[in-house]
């Protein structure tokens, strides 16, 4: 079945190989001399809605149509239709699909608890990863779980619990202090100085099980998102181009990274 638009393109040409008039050509062809004489209005829009859309996919590869979607909607403050931008998203083929993996069936785990306001519960961990030059290096990346706002993410070749402790009294000086942290059971996080460092403080400290990451599944999105946005994208000669990135990136995933969590709003936008 030949769909009206490529009717009018027939009509089109036959009108201008052939002679015949419009009215001819429109019933030959089964269509309304309206839709023959129909120009598009939004072509000017549309273009600067694919522009946008491979400025966003380009720079953020990790980002499908929801993320892209959210941020010019609720970032930029375009007033754009989702089915329009979806349209465009399609015809410039960026919904391409990636064949899933077949999953074993698991039991649900037991979500977590969704914190009623800022500083209630901070999740804390590493991650690790290497210069260009093979030298390895670790982030230490703490989040406010209420609107999953990010505090903090430190760079080091050595993250012992002293240097933890002080990113955290950095933290607690311009934020206040949180109720329960949250973190695994490295070997940082379990030694006496940051118990005693916890106790003094007020501050309760909630392991998770061991083997258990799901029951910290906060920050370990969190390091996903780090991890996939410029970790394995970048390669980083110094250990001050790694802190100065990630610093400039926490601005960015604070204000203008839209977060499903959020509504599809950047944290600091709603918190």
């Amino acid at each position: 079945m030949v769909k009206p638009s490529h009717r009018k393109e027939m009509a089109q040409q036959i009108v201008a190989a052939k002679g015949v008039s419009i009215r001819l050509a429109c019933l030959s062809l089964c269509i309304s001399e309206t839709c023959y004489r129909y120009q598009p209005k939004l072509a000017p829009e549309n273009s600067k809605i694919a522009d946008w859309l491979i400025q966003l996919t380009e720079k953020d590869t990790d980002w499908g149509f929801g993320m892209c979607f959210d941020y010019l909607r609720n970032v930029k403050g375009f007033r754009w239709n989702h089915k329009r931008i979806y349209r465009i998203y399609c015809e410039l083929a960026l919904n391409l699909r990636i064949r899933p993996r077949r999953r074993l069936k698991r039991h649900k785990p037991e979500p977590l608890k969704q914190p009623l306001r800022s500083n209630q519960v901070w999740s804390i961990d590493f991650m690790h990863d290497q210069l260009s030059d093979g030298r390895k290096y670790r982030l230490f990346n703490v989040i406010d779980d209420y609107k999953r706002e990010g505090l903090a993410i430190d760079a080091g070749f050595s993250l012992p619990s002293i240097r933890v402790i002080r990113s955290l009294n950095q933290l607690i000086e311009w934020r206040g202090k949180p109720l329960v942290i949250r973190c695994d059971n490295g070997p940082e996080f379990i030694s006496h100085e940051f118990t005693d460092w916890a106790l003094k403080n007020g501050i309760r400290i909630e392991y998770i099980q061991p083997g258990n990451p799901q029951q910290n599944a906060y920050i370990e999105r969190h390091n996903r998102t780090i991890r996939y946005s410029w970790v394995s994208k970048h390669l980083f000669e110094t250990l001050d181009e790694v802190q100065d990135y990630a610093t400039s990136w926490l601005w960015f995933y604070n204000h203008e990274r839209p977060h499903k969590a959020n509504g599809g709003k950047p944290p600091l936008m709603v918190a």
